[in-house]
């Protein structure tokens, strides 16, 4: 499934204290562009509420007036704009909790607000946000507070940055990329990170066709290939510095296999102020065995 087909409802992570703001206002731009509806999903403390049995009843009486009352003025102001919107309030871990979400109203996309790039929240969100883009069956966007600030500050019509990396969800990224590109008329800058055994061979991965990673360039809307050296996240950093994208695309993998508890999405997450769209592998599409009597016919 493509994201533009899949993109019927996005699903918008909501804290209420301003942290989630700017990941609205990017779930907002994307439901208008692709025709969505939001799901405004917000988690109880799993510790405050561990021994609330009911679901939705207890827990809804759990939120304060205040907490419902913003609730209802954000699906308000959404349905003003002619979004389509309305909210869930769920107890358990925040990563579970949406994928839960996400998977009862079939989402395409689900949109989480971080902290940026101040005090401990890069490194407490970042885990949260890489172990989400683990678990979740569709494309997670990951928005820091202060997205719009200082050198990292978008440019105006701002490229889509894709980082291209050879693994299973390298399709899905592609195609997401080019999607957001044609929709909102950006040009795409596809990012190759070239490691040191190409190096050393004095290997040139941009002589090689954008076919070969399911790039059409067209006029649907520009391509530009980059090759920079060095590891992913480096490479990313630098080129976020340099192009000033408005939005980051990677693939990422179900596991990750770089040493340690954490891998490169967790440095794209923790450290990039350029909202990143993590996209994992299509679905495995399951075969069903065919019925006895059918096996029999075709021995």
């Amino acid at each position: 499934m493509s994201f533009a087909s899949g993109m019927k409802t996005i699903v918008v992570s909501t804290d209420l204290d301003g942290h989630s703001e700017a990941a609205l206002e990017y779930a907002r731009k994307l439901a208008a562009a692709y025709g969505a509806r939001i799901v405004l999903a917000h988690g109880l403390d799993p510790v405050t509420y561990a021994a609330v049995d009911g679901v939705p009843g207890r827990l809804l009486r759990g939120l304060t007036e205040q907490a419902r009352a913003a609730l209802e003025s954000l699906s308000h102001d959404l349905l003003q704009e002619g979004i389509p919107s309305h909210s869930e309030v769920r107890q358990g871990a925040v990563a579970k909790m949406l994928v839960d979400v996400a998977r009862q109203y079939d989402a395409g996309l689900i949109v989480i607000g971080t902290q940026g790039m101040r005090g401990a929240g890069p490194v407490i969100v970042g885990a949260i946000a890489e172990q989400l883009v683990r678990i979740s069956p569709c494309p997670v966007l990951a928005v820091a507070a202060d997205w719009n600030a200082g050198e990292f500050r978008p440019a105006p019509g701002g490229p889509i940055l894709l980082a291209l990396e050879r693994n299973e969800a390298m399709q899905a990224a592609v195609s997401t990329a080019c999607s957001l590109a044609e929709t909102f008329q950006r040009t795409l800058i596809a990012l190759h990170a070239r490691g040191s055994a190409e190096v050393s061979a004095i290997l040139n991965p941009g002589a090689a066709s954008l076919a070969k990673f399911g790039i059409k360039p067209g006029s649907r809307f520009p391509v530009r290939w980059v090759v920079k050296d060095g590891s992913p996240a480096d490479a990313i950093t630098e080129a976020i510095a340099l192009y000033h994208p408005s939005m980051l695309v990677a693939g990422v993998k179900r596991a990750s296999e770089t040493p340690g508890p954490h891998g490169t999405a967790f440095a794209l997450l923790a450290r990039s102020r350029v909202p990143v769209l993590c996209v994992p592998p299509e679905p495995v599409k399951e075969v069903k065995e065919p019925e006895a009597e059918t096996r029999a016919e075709i021995r």
